[in-house]
């Protein structure tokens, strides 16, 4: 059974073919630049054993453009002969709302669910729906399955989600924390009940998902009920570009003062801040490579960022009573060992001791042997969670 993965953006597809007897990725691939000029194929899948990554160059118009070259590309490697072999599509969403808690397969009224989801991620949602047209469109017999990035954090308790704000804001406007990168932190959950070997609604875990977005959930007894991000993935962390927790008074005073619109604001709040508007780099190698030359924004922004997180492992902590482990995922999480230092560093009042020399090591449990909260590095795999859920939904 095979089963292939979609993440539409507006001008881009990543997509990835999973054999689900192994649980294998056979081919993982993008298509950039849809609809402009230059458009880029890069891909890459084994072959005997070996690694093959390609670029090619080509003009893709539009998406179903883009998924007749996916699929040329798949039949031409062998990987399914005609579309028949697949067993579904599965899609990545981005935003839910309250409406979607699991994987749901897509009908119309689905697809029109989905699209009033656009007020609440008006720059994800309509790339996401982009792609699943196109793919229905273009696979008509093939189920497609919606995957929402929002659907683990649905178990969160109404004291946590909503804001302290209006009640009609909440019912007529939707205005509540809903988090993201669901996919990620379930996943990385699940492996890490594994790697315990324990069931995951034994555990309480405390999932650090840090990239260039980054977010953490706190999970009880397999469940998620609380998470950094909120309405928009705009909250919570300090992240690549994005600010996290600011005072939401300053957006009516960079109004008042520096006459800036609301989309003026919006830009510098979501593409100008974090790790950029510190220190005017946001890839997290860079900043280190900056601050170990000495350069004090860049030394700021690493405090400022690891800062934030360990304020919220405590906070995590007392709302989670017990915790078994902290799990790290993501581009940063996974490869960063200075940062998970930074960040479990003189906690043992939480019962978190990392072991400096493992760490180092990049193993996955780096945590000392007495320390009560196990802590684990574990890579994490969107793209096969989706696989995963897209085929339990149909099966």
């Amino acid at each position: 059974m095979k089963v292939l993965v979609l993440n539409s953006g507006s001008s881009s597809i990543k997509y990835a073919l999973f054999d689900m007897c192994t649980q294998l990725a056979q081919v993982t691939g993008v298509i950039e630049r849809i609809a402009e000029s230059g458009s880029v194929h890069k891909y890459q899948y084994s072959s005997g054993g070996i690694e093959q990554k390609q670029v090619t160059c080509l003009e893709v118009n539009d998406h179903q453009q883009g998924l007749r070259v996916v699929f040329s590309l798949l039949s031409e490697l062998a990987f399914i002969q005609n579309i028949s072999d697949l067993l579904c599509i599965g899609h990545r969403v981005v935003h839910g709302g309250e409406k979607f808690c699991q994987p749901t397969l897509i009908d119309s009224t689905v697809l029109a669910e989905i699209k009033k989801m656009i007020p609440l991620a008006p720059l994800h949602n309509p790339a996401n729906i982009i792609g699943i047209e196109a793919a229905m469109a273009y696979a008509q017999s093939v189920a497609q399955v919606a995957v929402f990035d929002t659907a683990f954090h649905q178990t969160i308790p109404d004291y946590a989600f909503r804001y302290a704000v209006p009640t009609a804001w909440y019912v007529k406007q939707g205005i509540r924390r809903y988090g993201f990168h669901g996919t990620s932190h379930y996943y990385v959950a699940k492996q890490a009940a594994q790697h315990l070997n324990k069931t995951l609604s034994m555990l309480n875990l405390i999932t650090l998902h840090l990239g260039n977005g980054a977010s953490m959930a706190a999970i009880a007894a397999g469940k998620s009920i609380d998470t950094t991000m909120g309405m928009t993935p705009l909250e919570g962390l300090m992240m690549g570009t994005r600010s996290g927790d600011l005072d939401p008074a300053i957006v009516f005073y960079l109004s008042r003062t520096l006459g800036m619109t609301e989309s003026d604001i919006d830009n510098a709040l979501n593409k100008q801040s974090g790790l950029k508007g510190i220190c005017d780099e946001n890839d997290m190698r860079a900043v280190h490579k900056m601050a170990d030359k000495g350069d004090q924004q860049a030394q700021l922004a690493l405090a400022m960022y690891s800062y934030r997180i360990k304020k919220y492992i405590g906070a995590y902590t007392a709302v989670l009573g017990r915790v078994d482990a902290l799990v790290f995922t993501g581009g940063i999480g996974e490869h960063d060992a200075w940062l998970r230092e930074q960040c479990c560093s003189d906690l043992s009042i939480l019962g978190i001791e990392i072991n400096v020399e493992k760490n180092q090591q990049q193993q996955r449990e780096i945590n000392q042997v007495e320390s009560l909260v196990k802590v684990l590095v574990i890579a994490t795999n969107e793209e096969l969670e989706i696989a995963q859920q897209a085929e339990c939904c149909v099966q």
